[in-house]
C-alpha cells in the first residue's frame, strides 16, 4: 500500500515537473519570439536612421550648394554694379565729347571768320548741347508770370518794395533745371519782397 502511494506521488511529481518543463520551454519561445521582434523593430529603426542620415546629408549638401550660388550671385551682381556705375554714362560722355569737339573748332577758326559767322558757330553749339541736355531729360525751369516758387527759386538779392503784395521774381540771375520731374539746380534769381510794416 505503501509503494502504491509512494509511487502515485512520484507519477504526480514527475506530471508537475513535466508541466513545469512545458511551461517553462513555452515561456522560453515566447521569449524568443519577443526578442526577435525586437530585433527586427531594431534592424528597421537602423535601417531608418540610416535614410535619414543620408537624407540630412543630401539636405546639407543642397543647402551648401545654394548657399555658394547665392554668394557667386551676389559677388557677380556687385562686380556688375560697379561696371555700370563706372560705365553708365559713357554713351553721354561720347555726345557731350562731340559738343566739346565744335566749341574745339570754333576756337581754331575765330580769326579765321568775321564775329558774325563765329557767334552763329557758338549759337549752333549751344543749340546742340541744349538739346543733348533735354534728350537726357534735363528741362530748364520756366519762370511764371514772375511768382517765386521756393522749391524751385533761390533768393540770390532780395530787395523790398511797396509796390508788390507777395514775393515776385524780378529777374533770372541763372537759369534752374529739372531732372524728369526732380529739382536739377535752382534758379537763382532777384526777388522783389513787399515792404516790412507796409499797411494793407
Amino acid at each position: 500500500m505503501m509503494a502504491g502511494k509512494t509511487k502515485k506521488k512520484e507519477e504526480k511529481h514527475e506530471e508537475v515537473e513535466i508541466e513545469y518543463i512545458t511551461d517553462e520551454k513555452k515561456k522560453s519561445e515566447a521569449e524568443e519570439d519577443e526578442l526577435k521582434a525586437l530585433q527586427n523593430k531594431l534592424k528597421k529603426r537602423e535601417a531608418e536612421n540610416k535614410n535619414i542620415k543620408n537624407e540630412m546629408e543630401k539636405l546639407k549638401d543642397n543647402l551648401l550648394r545654394q548657399l555658394a550660388e547665392k554668394e557667386n550671385l551676389r559677388k557677380r551682381l556687385e562686380r556688375e554694379k560697379n561696371d555700370y556705375y563706372d560705365y553708365a554714362l559713357s554713351e553721354f560722355l561720347k555726345e557731350l565729347l562731340a559738343v566739346l569737339d565744335n566749341f574745339e573748332r570754333a576756337l581754331e577758326s575765330e580769326n579765321e571768320v568775321n564775329g558774325k559767322s563765329f557767334r552763329e558757330g557758338v549759337k549752333m553749339i549751344h543749340k546742340q548741347y541744349r538739346d543733348l541736355l533735354m534728350k537726357q531729360g534735363v528741362k530748364p525751369i520756366e519762370i511764371k508770370e514772375n511768382k517765386f516758387d521756393p522749391h524751385l527759386h533761390q533768393a540770390f538779392i532780395i530787395e523790398e518794395s511797396e509796390e508788390v503784395e507777395e514775393p515776385v521774381v524780378s529777374e533770372e540771375l541763372q537759369r534752374g533745371y529739372m531732372l524728369h520731374s526732380r529739382l536739377l539746380r535752382p534758379s537763382l534769381v532777384k526777388v522783389i519782397v513787399p515792404k516790412k510794416g507796409k499797411s494793407t
